[in-house]
């Protein structure tokens, strides 16, 4: 965790703002107090006074134990994180002058990887005299684009860098 996502809470005597809008442990609003009542109450009932929201009119402020609304906070955090979907980039390498059953098996290969929600990465490798049929390369990669239309889009087009030609798709939006 970075020091930017560490949110700070102003607790008990760093309130300053009064009134306040008081919420109890469990969600329920109490209302607008004075700070002073308010931290009445939360030294009655052995809890502690935490900044939720000092930008609203009045501050909302939650009575509640520190550790447990820590606690509370960093839980919410984790389920977040749980829904966020990770994009992985898959690499698939076909070659110019491969067969037409080779070439079928890696394409239902980058259909599985593109419904998974993964973009992939279509490298065209040349050895030896091969460089000199860069065109056969270009002309895979196209039947690659026109085997995955309804599946992706092309994301990046095709290049040739060294003795590889690269191309990224990236799953095509549903709907």
């Amino acid at each position: 965790m970075t020091l930017a996502a560490i949110k700070v809470y102003r607790l008990n005597n760093q309130i300053t703002a009064s009134p306040v809008r008081l919420i109890s442990s469990d969600g329920k609003q109490i209302g607008v107090v004075p700070i002073e009542e308010a931290r009445k109450m939360a030294e009655e009932s052995n809890q502690d006074l935490v900044e939720i929201s000092g930008e609203a009119q009045p501050p909302v402020i939650k009575l509640i134990d520190f550790k447990k609304f820590r606690y509370q906070e960093a839980k919410k955090e984790r389920e977040a994180a749980k829904k966020v979907k990770k994009v992985d980039l898959k690499e698939v390498r076909l070659t110019p002058f491969m067969a037409e059953g080779d070439f079928r098996v890696k394409v239902e290969r980058m259909k599985e990887f593109i419904t998974e929600g993964n973009k992939v990465r279509i490298t065209v490798r040349f050895t030896g005299r091969q460089m000199g049929k860069t065109q056969f390369g270009f002309i895979i990669m196209k039947k690659a684009f026109d085997a995955l239309a309804d599946y992706a889009t092309v994301d990046q087009m095709p290049k040739l860098i060294g003795r590889q030609i690269i191309a990224v798709m990236t799953p095509a939006k549903k709907g």
